[in-house]
């Protein structure tokens, strides 16, 4: 996609005002958001990575790191190999989240994503992300990234029992699932299965992504500067897989030669 340039001329700054103008906002905190906003930021972007819970930053969908395969040059696999391969998941994302908030650049916030919207501001050249929340302010960005998981309408099935989940005590995003569909994005059905772990019973997660013909590249065709990445988009996706993409879209926004996966 053509246009100009998005990118702040001023340094990244990790402690923004209210108002501020990121350059790039990543909506969840998982594996692809978190590796994201790290490789930009680290390419000298201004970001804004946004979750519903601190605590579930870069969570895994197992008990340990043992036997997760992360692409070498990712934030999940430096921060693997210093630990021990049966380093439980909440040490893991302790280590994650460390990383995080001392990486320059990145402004790690707790905000529940509702909606987004795309127009004018003055001063800038070209159209803007603005950000809903539920909390009431709103955060504006040059570019934004859907990065949401299994989140956008998630329920999750144990047996009987249906949560408005998507993960174990993670809340859905269906606001933001509301807001989309409402733009004219297309939303498909989606299925996955987490296996039991440490006593706790196996369950299957239903939520939504947005229909392949939604989508050109990463982008959004609805939207100029609107991104989805890793499980919130079509196909099937390991842990190495969403890496990957976040690698790539990560050049593609920053515009670096991109290393690992080729479109």
């Amino acid at each position: 996609m053509s246009g100009p340039p998005f990118f702040a001329s001023s340094p990244p700054r990790s402690q923004p005002q209210p108002g501020h103008l990121y350059d790039v906002a990543v909506v969840g905190a998982g594996l692809a958001g978190t590796d994201l906003a790290w490789r930009l930021a680290r390419a000298g972007r201004d970001v804004l990575l946004a979750t519903q819970a601190l605590d579930h930053l870069g969570n895994l969908y197992q008990p340990t790191v043992e036997g997760a395969v992360f692409p070498a040059d990712s934030l999940f696999a430096g921060v693997a190999a210093r630990l021990f391969p049966q380093t439980d998941g909440w040490t893991f994302h302790r280590h994650l989240k460390a990383e995080i908030e001392a990486t320059p650049g990145i402004h790690l916030l707790q905000s529940t994503v509702t909606g987004l919207d795309e127009g004018p501001l003055e001063g800038e050249a070209g159209d803007v992300v603005t950000l809903a929340t539920w909390e009431g302010p709103e955060l504006r960005a040059r570019r934004a990234v859907l990065a949401v998981g299994a989140f956008l309408k998630g329920r999750l099935l144990i047996g009987d029992t249906l949560e408005e989940a998507g993960r174990l005590s993670e809340v859905a995003y269906d606001f933001l699932a509301d807001d989309l569909a409402r733009s004219g994005v297309w939303l498909v059905g989606a299925e996955q299965r987490a296996a039991g772990v440490e006593g706790a019973p196996p369950y299957d997660v239903r939520f939504l992504t947005p229909a392949p013909g939604e989508l050109d590249g990463f982008r959004l065709e609805r939207f100029s500067g609107v991104y989805a990445l890793g499980r919130c988009t079509p196909g099937e996706h390991t842990y190495a897989s969403v890496l990957e993409d976040a690698a790539r879209l990560a050049a593609e926004l920053s515009g670096a030669a991109p290393q690992g996966r080729q479109a």
